[in-house]
């Protein structure tokens, strides 16, 4: 986990980018990633631009309930373990998933492909502050 602070045009911007733990690794492994994550997080100002990026090793589907942090544009229908829990992070700190907001094409989408080259996953993404997000649209 990596990040720079940058002053801009709406005050301070600060980027995380991060690679989470892959679906596979244990409950633990993942609990301390995104503990850690929120310890970062938490230690910028509220008023300062958030974004963080990065490889999440998350599947984010398009599930109802999370919509409203996620939009409809996943290339995926089911979220994962992963993608539940990247979805429960932004709830808290004000976030969106913005990868998964704005329409695309599905060859834009995914960022990585198994070695029969045929399945396409989007584990990449970009969480985004609500405040900025809506300026934006």
């Amino acid at each position: 986990m990596s990040y720079i602070a940058q002053r801009g045009r709406w005050g301070k911007i600060v980027v995380l980018n991060v690679h989470a733990p892959s679906e596979e690794r244990s409950d633990d492994s993942k609990d301390g990633f995104y503990e850690e994550l929120e310890q970062v997080f938490d230690n910028f100002p509220k008023y300062h631009m958030k974004i963080l990026l990065g490889d999440f090793n998350a599947k984010v589907g398009r599930e109802n309930i999370f919509k409203p942090k996620t939009g409809n544009e996943s290339l995926h229908q089911d979220s994962k373990d992963n993608g539940v829990r990247i979805v429960n992070f932004p709830t808290s700190k004000y976030l969106v998933v913005n990868s998964t907001i704005f329409p695309h094409r599905n060859i834009h989408k995914y960022g990585w492909t198994f070695p029969d080259g045929k399945t396409h996953n989007q584990i990449e993404h970009i969480l985004i502050d609500r405040r900025w997000h809506s300026s934006i649209l």
